[in-house]
């Protein structure tokens, strides 16, 4: 039962995230006790991958590593993070698990689309935009322009943001069948 509550609350984040989604300004706060969970929801997942994300961008701090490869780590570990989650819990034969942390990795693209969609606005990236509060550069301005791809942010903004909703539809029909089949089990 519990696995179907779960998949049950992510397959309505999954409904309600086009939405709500915390990048998505909207003149309306959220009104409903579901809107405020939604919003809470994400806001936790936002700040963990935020943090893993200056993590990567840390080790290079620590390591010498190359400038490129440096603003890449941020994203880099971003998706890997929950990617290694998901592999930890599929190699243990925790099916469930392994969907639910793929579910993030999806998650985690989303907001890398939309990253990726700002890098046309410059290589400042204001205070109020940045993770830390503070003013900062902009990741994918950079590594954008290093490729002379920054034109084409929005081009490929969109290929990640479907790439991202395929993932997270895959891991919530992972988590559908892995429930149901839990279900069964616990019959028989």
């Amino acid at each position: 039962m519990a696995y179907k509550l779960l998949t049950g609350l992510m397959i309505l984040f999954f409904v309600m995230f086009p939405h709500y989604s915390w990048y998505i300004t909207h003149p309306d706060a959220p009104h409903g006790l579901l809107e405020h969970g939604f919003v809470l929801f994400q806001f936790v997942a936002n700040q963990t991958l935020g943090i893993v994300h200056e993590a990567g961008h840390g080790v290079c701090y620590i390591l010498p590593c190359p400038r490129w490869y440096m603003v890449a780590n941020g994203t880099i570990f971003q998706l890997m993070f929950p990617a290694g989650i998901s592999w930890y819990y599929w190699k243990r034969g925790q099916q469930y698990w392994a969907f639910f942390a793929l579910f993030f990795v999806g998650f985690s693209l989303q907001y890398m689309a939309w990253y990726i969609s700002t890098a046309h606005e410059g290589l400042h990236l204001p205070a109020y935009k940045s993770f830390l509060g503070v003013d900062s550069n902009h990741d994918f301005n950079y590594l954008l322009g290093l490729a002379g791809w920054v034109p084409y942010d929005g081009v490929i903004s969109a290929f990640v943001h479907f790439f991202a909703y395929i993932i997270m539809l895959a891991a919530l029909i992972g988590m559908i069948f892995v429930s149901i089949q839990k279900g069964k089990e616990w019959r028989l």
